[in-house]
């Protein structure tokens, strides 16, 4: 359970200039972040990552972010500087991209960039910042982290490098982390130990954890609670372990595509969507 609000979201509203008009990406957002693991789940489109990086004012250049509250520890982020906004971004609220192809920088060894992660946001020296990286290397169970710190982005693979992201975003111990997708590019058996190590993060911490993921199974066996998004709207609030037990028809046809290992579907149905459900509604729990 929550037992401090974190991240307080009024009316949140992303939208971007096109060619052919205004496409508003999300509508009318609320929500409240506690020290807990949030869900955010919906289909490709459906407006999970901007609103994660609306939080940090990290929209394109062509979008116009909107909210009657975005308060973070009484930080009007909607209203911020940029000075202020430096100040949060990383060392407070980091945010976990997911293809770190796009997020390393190439001419940069990997651990540099992690090492440089914590030089930013805190004063220590830099012999103290590598070893620092290098312990951060170890927690996201990277095998030979000297060699590892030595190399380039384009020496590694893409599972390797989404850990050395998930290090990079964790080692100034945030108050909030925003995960897009962060175990996508893992396999099995690495994905259970860097969600084993967010778990960590969130328990032992008290941080906050916005867990941004198409794969609602995932969501529900390891999230606190799940906002389900459609068309740039929450449609659906409720508790992870209750997925099942959902009402809205976007959330059950969702469930309801999913391959079963049963066999119980013998051809998976197609979700049938209701224009009705843009219509906008008060969500908040």
């Amino acid at each position: 359970m929550a037992t401090k609000t974190l991240l307080d979201i009024e009316n949140l509203n992303v939208s971007f200039d096109t060619p052919k008009g205004i496409v508003e990406a999300v509508r009318n957002v609320s929500f409240t972040l506690g020290q807990e693991r949030l869900g955010l789940v919906g289909e490709s489109g459906s407006g999970k990552s901007q609103t994660g990086r609306a939080i940090l004012r990290l929209t394109a250049s062509q979008g116009h972010i909107s909210a009657d509250k975005m308060d973070f520890d009484g930080i009007d982020l909607i209203n911020a500087d940029e000075k202020t906004l430096r100040g949060v971004r990383g060392s407070r609220i980091s945010m976990i991209m997911q293809d770190p192809r796009y997020s390393l920088n190439p001419i940069m060894t990997v651990g540099h960039q992690v090492a440089e992660a914590y030089l930013v946001h805190s004063k220590s020296s830099k012999r103290e910042a590598r070893e620092r990286a290098m312990e951060m290397l170890k927690t996201v169970h990277i095998r030979e982290p000297e060699k590892v710190y030595k190399l380039y982005p384009h020496e590694v693979s893409g599972g390797m490098g989404q850990r050395i992201m998930i290090a990079m975003m964790l080692i100034p111990d945030p108050d909030i982390i925003i995960a897009d997708e962060p175990t996508s590019a893992l396999d099995v058996t690495v994905q259970l130990q860097v969600l084993a190590l967010l778990d960590d993060m969130v328990r032992d911490r008290g941080m906050g954890l916005i867990f941004i993921s198409h794969d609602l199974s995932l969501v529900a066996s390891f999230c606190d609670r799940v906002l389900v998004m459609y068309g740039g709207q929450i449609v659906e609030t409720l508790d992870a372990k209750a997925l099942h037990e959902a009402k809205h028809p976007y959330t059950q046809g969702l469930l309801n595509c999913l391959p079963r290992l049963d066999g119980s579907h013998k051809i998976l149905p197609v979700l049938e969507r209701d224009p009705a459900w843009m219509i906008a509604q008060d969500t908040r729990p």
